[in-house]
């Protein structure tokens, strides 16, 4: 573990400077740490750090540039960096929260197949609430990469089941999962329609946990675990990392998880619509008709624009129970990627308090989303001729329509959020290790945190 709570009297201290104020640091510092870090070059900027030596030439002491006191990835760079040793901060300007969950993001890699020829460095911490809360939260994270990251072959819909079917049993929820052809026998037909053609079956999974009397909160994650894009089949660069479809999914079973592990006082119902959108001769093909739960007859222009199909019967149940507020988590479109990049999440909301809830998380929990608009003239896009809405919406604001499709599946006067989320880094960086990645989980947790306190 990354971070240890047992007094070490022999651990190396490390000293957290503001950029801005390394000038008055440099100033108090003795004449030999001044001329020490001059010659190393180090200026406090963010993610830098010079060690200190002693008489010894062994380390006395670490430096580290910090950009402001609540920088979750003040320290992410450090863990694999430093030393193998044991650390403690002194003269800190970090909160407890922002120095445990830079420390352990650091420390995070996907180590299933390949392990790290390298340990990390020990952080000695003292025991808190701010503490405890970042350890939760970077539990959450890794679980969110873990999943996104694991290849399909052992990440298929059961595999999803079991990682949901594991967070409901360590926090007393109720799991249950429709399998298979139960899937028509208890109406979620489209669901079904997407994941028949695998030899994997496909099925819904829900959690329900939290008194009845307090208000109902429905989080629903799309669990495409893999997307050949079906008979409509993609290219082989847009298949190569389809096994990161189903990272709504690895959302929220991990939103489900800080809910329940914070116990706030809510009433969750978790679902997740997992299948593989695979090609063989029961395939669901472009131009059919699909049923939904909700009685509105879907028409596939695309066999790829698969994940919304799913949706629209796990956004139907959520809806029957008339929570507060439900919010979705979905790799949706490659269009909020060319709209937004891979860091911004597209987010679309029907209700406004919410969207301010969230927003004001978002930012305070440095894990950034972006606004586009539920543009209603754009609904026309998604008509059908022979049905009542049709599954892609042409080649401009892809986003938009699908969003506004998912929008169809929510009754009227129903708060509803969708983070059409890419669920993945690029590119590596200090805390954010290219692969799969949590982007707006913080924030959602934090948005239900403060709406619901304890």
């Amino acid at each position: 573990m990354g971070i240890v709570f047992q007094h070490d009297a022999n651990a190396t201290p490390i000293v957290t400077v503001l950029s801005a104020d390394f000038d008055a640091y440099a100033a108090t510092a003795s004449p030999k740490v001044r001329a020490w870090l001059a010659v190393s070059g180090f200026t406090a900027k963010p993610h830098t750090f010079a060690l200190l030596p002693n008489d010894d030439g062994q380390v006395a002491a670490v430096v580290v540039g910090v950009s402001h006191v609540n920088d979750i990835f003040a320290l992410s760079h450090l863990p694999y960096a430093l030393p193998k040793a044991t650390y403690t901060l002194v003269k800190n300007v970090l909160t407890p929260y922002a120095s445990a969950l830079s420390w352990m993001l650091g420390c995070y890699q996907f180590s299933r197949y390949k392990k790290s020829p390298k340990s990390t460095a020990q952080l000695l911490l003292q025991p808190s609430q701010e503490v405890t809360r970042a350890l939760q939260m970077a539990d959450a994270i890794a679980l969110t990469r873990d999943l996104v990251n694991t290849p399909t072959e052992d990440m298929g819909p059961a595999h999803l089941s079991q990682a949901a079917h594991d967070a409901a049993r360590e926090f007393g929820g109720s799991f249950r999962e429709i399998v298979g052809d139960d899937l028509l026998t208890e109406n979620y037909p489209a669901i079904h329609a997407v994941g028949r053609a695998s030899h994997r079956p496909p099925r819904l999974i829900e959690i329900v946990w939290g008194d009845p009397t307090h208000p109902k909160i429905a989080v629903v994650g799309k669990g495409v675990c893999f997307d050949t894009g079906g008979l409509n089949i993609k290219g082989a660069d847009g298949m190569r990392n389809m096994k990161k479809d189903m990272g709504g999914g690895a959302h929220a079973i991990a939103l489900a998880r800080l809910i329940m592990q914070a116990k706030l006082p809510v009433h969750l119902q978790m679902l997740v619509p997992a299948v593989e959108n695979a090609i063989s001769g029961n395939a669901y093909r472009p131009g059919e008709i699909v049923a939904t739960r909700a009685g509105i007859n879907i028409e596939i222009g695309n066999t790829d624009a698969e994940g919304r199909v799913v949706l629209s019967d796990a956004l139907t149940l959520a809806s029957e129970a008339k929570p507060a507020l439900i919010i979705d988590f979905a790799t949706l479109t490659g269009a909020a990627r060319v709209a937004l990049g891979p860091e911004l999440p597209a987010t679309f909301a029907n209700d406004e308090v919410w969207f301010e809830k969230l927003q004001s998380a978002s930012v305070a929990s440095q894990d950034p989303i972006w606004r586009m608009p539920l543009w209603q003239p754009y609904n026309e896009m998604i008509k059908s001729k022979i049905g009542d809405i049709v599954n892609t919406g042409g080649a401009q604001g892809g986003a938009i329509t699908a969003a506004l499709f998912l929008e169809h599946f929510i009754p009227k006067g129903q708060a509803w959020i969708h983070i059409d989320t890419f669920a993945w880094n690029l590119k590596s960086r200090p805390g954010r290790p290219d692969g799969g990645e949590a982007l707006s989980l913080r924030a959602a947790f934090a948005m239900l945190e403060t709406a619901y306190q304890k």
